[in-house]
């Protein structure tokens, strides 16, 4: 077993400054179970901020993966749970100690493929102080987590269905039930497909099925809309500047035809008025194989604030430190909304193609914002600006050590 119990990182400056940390959600013990590559590992940081470093494919990503599941979800892959089991085991196992607006609680997540003593094959179970809970959204209480992967790089090139999951989970940091809001949606629709490729086609069980979209869509329409009306007052020009403007502040937005509805309309008429569209759009839908029109369709937009250009529109650079910066904005406005508590932010490969200057300017506003990050790249020296501020570990083969080149 890998362990570095009660490990602290001392600096050439002295120990980090755990002693004046605001609140924030921190994972004080993480222990791993036959999780991807990793056998068995047990970290304790301490509640520091963690830079982890290593080369490619050593397991800094599969590290983050298994903190992100310890939030309701899928985690930050979002894989088939099966496919996170160390290749020869039946299942995995994670758990932590988290520090949260509730208290310091046990929190654990486990998934077999085969049956077990205590455990159900097929079915990710979710336990908090040792009780099995009904499912992971029990979580969001104790932790909220943000990340940032290499593959989000692609966001604003992308195609717009990323740009909704982005934002659906921008929303659901805010309001953990969006999650569900966006589950029944889903259900609901791939029902009503399904019912439209059957003939004859029987109207009243349509109508019923389109009753249900049209009020989950317009719930998860009315959460999109409000979540970015909170988000933009910390994305915007006025606090990104005073924040040391080391990421350029965005406008952000979302196109589509429920959200219109829902600004300009009361729930009831939203509700009635998609209705309607999916009742008169039967034929077409049927003949496409799929439902057209509804918030699954919506647009994310994001606008480089400074040069009014949307993100797309940019260099990859740019995109790179708008995405940070809307995540980093994103932060401060789950954390007023959280108790005050940060959350736990998961960054990987975060200090790539950024320049010195902006790598300063994120350890700064991730010192400023008080939250525990987990942060990794292949290269200690972009982390050099952080050095007083977190642990450096080294990970090699699924294998972790503290660092004995920390910059």
């Amino acid at each position: 077993m890998t362990a570095i119990s009660g490990y602290r990182f001392e600096a050439s400056g002295g120990s980090a400054r755990a002693d004046v940390a605001r609140p924030a959600v921190r994972l004080g013990r993480l222990t791993l179970t036959d999780f991807r590559n990793y056998a068995a590992l047990r970290l304790d940081t301490g509640g520091m901020p963690v830079v982890l470093t290593g080369p490619n494919g050593a397991g800094k990503t599969n590290l983050l993966e298994a903190v992100s599941l310890l939030a309701p979800g899928r985690g930050l892959r979002g894989v088939p749970f099966d496919e996170l089991i160390r290749r020869g085991a039946l299942g995995f196992a994670v758990a932590a100690d988290i520090d949260g607006p509730e208290g310091r609680i046990a929190a654990g997540t486990a998934f077999h493929a085969e049956p077990a003593a205590d455990h159900a094959p097929g079915q990710r179970q979710v336990k908090l102080a040792g009780r099995l809970c009904k499912g992971s959204g029990a979580l969001a209480q104790h932790a909220r987590i943000l990340w940032l992967t290499p593959a989000m790089d692609r966001l604003f090139a992308g195609p717009p269905g990323d740009r909704r999951r982005f934002l659906d989970g921008l929303v659901a940091a805010f309001d953990p039930a969006h999650a569900v809001r966006v589950g029944q949606f889903e259900r609901a629709m791939r029902e009503r497909n399904r019912l439209l490729a059957e003939l004859p086609l029987d109207p009243r069980w349509l109508a019923a099925v389109e009753s249900q979209m049209a009020e989950s869509a317009v719930a998860l329409a009315a959460a999109r809309v409000s979540a970015l009306d909170a988000l933009t007052a910390y994305v915007g020009q006025t606090l990104t500047a005073r924040f040391g403007g080391a990421f350029p502040w965005v406008m952000v937005a979302v196109q589509g035809r429920i959200e219109d509805d829902v600004r300009s309309a009361p729930a009831v008429q939203a509700e009635d008025a998609y209705r309607q569209i999916l009742q008169d759009g039967r034929r077409l839908d049927q003949a496409a194989g799929r439902t057209l029109d509804g918030p699954h369709r919506s647009e994310f937009l994001v606008t480089h604030g400074p040069k009014n250009i949307a993100a797309e529109s940019c260099s990859t650079g740019e995109q790179k430190a708008l995405l940070i910066g809307m995540i980093l904005a994103h932060a401060r406005a789950v954390r007023d909304n959280f108790q005050g508590f940060a959350p736990l932010l998961l960054l990987d490969e975060v200090a790539a193609h950024l320049d010195a200057e902006r790598r300063a300017g994120l350890f700064a506003e991730l010192r400023e914002l008080g939250a525990q990050a987990f942060m990794t790249g292949t290269d200690e020296l972009l982390f050099a600006a952080a050095r007083t501020d977190a642990a450096f570990l080294h990970i090699e083969a699924g294998q972790l050590s503290p660092s004995t080149n920390c910059p």
